[in-house]
């Protein structure tokens, strides 16, 4: 009977299903932007074009969720205009800065490097959970397990220049790019309080990606070549964000920051093996090490909850 009532979203076994979906998918986000802008000709130094690339990925993404919530008779109540405001907020900070920040720090970073990078925003989320929810309590577990993780993270910039030294172009806007991410997760708690989730998803995706597309354009954005494969990977990218934001947004909502974040321990570690093996990038054994020590992190912060 308890059973019955109980969200599929709170039920053990399904959260593990699908906080490892969107995990393993966002994982190979990493090297499929990198051959997306391979494919479309997009340079490093085009600002622009990374912006309107993400954009139409995002603003497609959106525009689909909202497109499967009207079929599916999902809530789309009117919100008041402070409602208004913290959706417009979330997505300019979960969508247009957040992968601003992430798409040219890719470009200037090796993806199995930002992979495991962006991690960073996990243990920032468990620390910042503590502060802002008091169902979020500090622990030595917590404590512990954020040494570690951040232990991986400095373990990144260990070795020869050769193997990928700081850059801020780089490194700092991936960094940039995980407090986003974090402080997203702590705005994600209270989507259900403003719209349903799912609603509240795609509203976020659709209007975060057209703010990446106004500017991207304004900017002198374009893509200068378009090809079937090139289309294929944008298409495989929409999937991602289609799969992955739904299922992380509501698996947030209704169950505890830790008991979700765990699982995008695995983003690193996808992220690094699937750019090594379809980008021909060599893997450092620093990758592996830091991999391991973020796994580890998240390991111990979670298996300290009761």
């Amino acid at each position: 009977m308890n059973q019955e009532k109980t969200s599929i979203f709170q039920r053990p076994l399904w959260v593990v299903v699908f906080a490892l979906s969107a995990a393993i998918a966002w994982g190979w986000a990493y090297p499929l932007i990198k051959l997306g802008f391979g494919e479309f000709g997009i340079t490093p130094a085009m600002t622009g074009s990374k912006m309107l690339f993400a954009g139409i990925r995002f603003a497609i993404s959106g525009a689909i969720i909202l497109a499967v919530a009207a079929a599916t008779k999902r809530s789309f109540a009117k919100a008041t205009s402070g409602s208004w405001c913290y959706l417009v907020a979330y997505a300019l900070l979960n969508t247009t800065l957040h992968y601003t920040f992430f798409y040219i720090g890719l470009s200037y970073s090796q993806g199995a490097r930002a992979a495991i990078l962006n991690s960073l925003g996990v243990f920032m989320l468990v620390l910042l959970a503590c502060i802002f929810f008091k169902s979020d309590k500090l622990t030595n577990s917590k404590l512990l397990g954020c040494v570690v993780g951040f232990a991986g993270i400095m373990s990144l910039n260990v070795g020869e220049e050769s193997s990928g030294g700081f850059t801020f172009m780089g490194d700092g806007m991936i960094i940039l790019n995980a407090l986003c991410s974090a402080f997203a997760g702590l705005m994600t708690r209270g989507l259900g309080k403003h719209a349903d989730v799912f609603v509240a998803t795609g509203y976020s995706l659709a209007c975060g990606g057209v703010l990446l597309i106004i500017p991207g354009l304004m900017i002198g954005g374009t893509l200068p070549v378009i090809t079937a494969w090139g289309v294929a990977i944008l298409a495989l990218l929409i999937g991602i964000s289609t799969l992955g934001f739904t299922l992380y947004n509501k698996l947030i909502s209704c169950n505890p920051v830790g008991k979700v974040a765990i699982f995008n321990s695995l983003i690193p570690v996808v992220g690094a093996i699937t750019s090594c093996l379809c980008l021909s990038e060599p893997f450092y054994w620093k990758y592996l090490l830091a991999a391991l020590l973020a796994t580890c992190g998240i390991y111990i912060i979670n298996r300290g909850k009761k």
